[in-house]
């Protein structure tokens, strides 16, 4: 076997034309370079954030769209998405119907398992039913999360044809639960066809053992019905969810407060 030079790597290719070729020099060692790992997570992070778009077109579009509509609503190859949408259905998160694309029950079990602040939603879910069955009034918990007031836990009522509600909308906090959210008064906060003309909002603040606002119960009612009333009703809603949030372990609640704050 002929001897290998000083510039010939182990298969006798000169180490200037590995240069040339990879515009890097190689590692004694065999590893890959740290800018060639951090290259990889790159990629990696784009596969995911092209997912998430298209977990979040599908939201945007009722749950359902179809392949061409994802792609243009993501800015996605149309085989990029294709692959992105298999890859999802494999995982549970997307489901195919026909030719359509849905969002998957496994996202909805992950959905289940996120809250904003423990038995909150739980503790809610009397005195929504109790708020709606004596107003009629379409009713929302609500918290802060990306500077809008993103529903937690809703019933619909009378105005639903005007102002549908569903978990996971958002409004914007010039509306009486974002104000709530922001500005935390003691009181209720009113809207009187400031948003939408005909209909008018009660938001409460809901709080937390310690004090501290954690969502806002809003009721959405005609413009025309009597909001004292409404009010009245709202305030004894929030006030029942409090009480059931004081019945949760004191350390779980201390725990979660200090999160919230910071």
């Amino acid at each position: 076997m002929p001897a290998r030079g000083r510039g010939t790597s182990k298969r006798g290719v000169p180490r200037q034309e590995l240069r040339r070729d990879t515009g890097k020099e190689p590692r004694p060692d065999g590893e890959t370079p740290p800018e060639d790992q951090g290259a990889s997570l790159t990629q990696g992070r784009g596969v995911l954030v092209g997912a998430f778009a298209l977990l979040e077109a599908l939201r945007r579009r009722g749950g359902e769209a179809g392949l061409t509509e994802l792609a243009l609503a993501c800015a996605l190859p149309k085989g990029s998405a294709h692959r992105l949408l298999d890859q999802l259905g494999l995982l549970g998160a997307v489901e195919r119907r026909g030719n359509r694309y849905a969002v998957g029950s496994q996202l909805f079990r992950l959905g289940q398992a996120w809250q904003p602040y423990p038995g909150l939603r739980a503790a809610a879910r009397v005195p929504l039913h109790r708020l709606r069955a004596s107003t009629g009034a379409s009713v929302v918990l609500t918290v802060l999360r990306d500077e809008l007031a993103l529903t937690v836990a809703s019933v619909p009522g009378r105005v639903e044809g005007v102002v549908p509600v569903r978990n996971g909308m958002s409004f914007p906090l010039v509306t009486a639960a974002g104000r709530v959210l922001t500005e935390g008064p003691r009181g209720p906060v009113l809207d009187r066809e400031e948003i939408q003309e005909g209909v008018a909002c009660v938001a409460m603040p809901v709080r937390a053992p310690d004090g501290l606002t954690v969502a806002a119960l809003a009721a959405v009612v005609p413009a025309r019905q009597r909001l004292p009333q409404v009010a009245d009703a709202t305030a004894a809603a929030s006030a029942a969810i409090e009480s059931r949030l004081t019945r949760m372990p004191p350390r779980e609640v201390a725990v979660r407060s200090a999160v919230l704050r910071y």
